[in-house]
């Protein structure tokens, strides 16, 4: 079942077709080998970091928490934080909240990005691949955390120097 929790401000839901993402969900838990019942909650940042606060002693919101149960389990996310990402990286607030729910779902099937020296990155690439979704969830942390460290140490550069380093090699190669 998939619970839109009350407006959500900023991250207007009304375009995201409930059945579809519902669908979707099925479909993503059947890859992921997840038995059971899964719930999908999209809430608020607010929600999401009273959650983050309470299970995982992290006083901040998060994009998407999941919670295993014996058989099954809870997924949720923050709207704020999908909207924001899917306009960021150029796709449709469905197609965010889609990389999500199988993110939150492998998880649930016992994967962990954090410890399992990317065997979850592996899967969620395939899985992503399948169901014909954007860059996935964990690939994009990555890069964007190498990208975004580039692009601060490029600019310093370009701000100290007033030429990028790129420029400067092509000048002095020319010579």
């Amino acid at each position: 079942m998939i619970i839109f929790e009350s407006p959500i401000s900023g991250a207007s839901t009304r375009n995201v077709n409930a059945a579809q993402l519902q669908r979707f969900a099925r479909r993503a838990q059947k890859l992921a080998e997840v038995q059971g019942e899964v719930d999908i909650l999209i809430a608020t940042n607010r929600r999401l970091r009273d959650l983050n606060r309470r299970f995982r002693r992290k006083n901040k919101p998060t994009d998407v928490l999941s919670f295993p149960r014996p058989s099954g389990g809870d997924i949720a996310i923050s709207a704020q934080i999908a909207f924001d990402n899917a306009q960021r990286y150029g796709h449709s607030l469905s197609s965010e909240l889609k990389i999500l729910v199988l993110h939150g779902m492998l998880h649930l099937a016992g994967y962990d990005h954090e410890s399992d020296n990317g065997r979850m990155a592996r899967a969620e690439a395939r899985l992503r691949s399948q169901l014909k979704l954007p860059a996935s969830l964990i690939d994009r942390t990555h890069a964007s955390g190498k990208s975004d460290l580039t692009k601060a140490i490029a600019a310093k550069r370009v701000k100290h120097s007033g030429t990028p380093p790129a420029a400067k090699r092509a000048a002095r190669s020319k010579q």
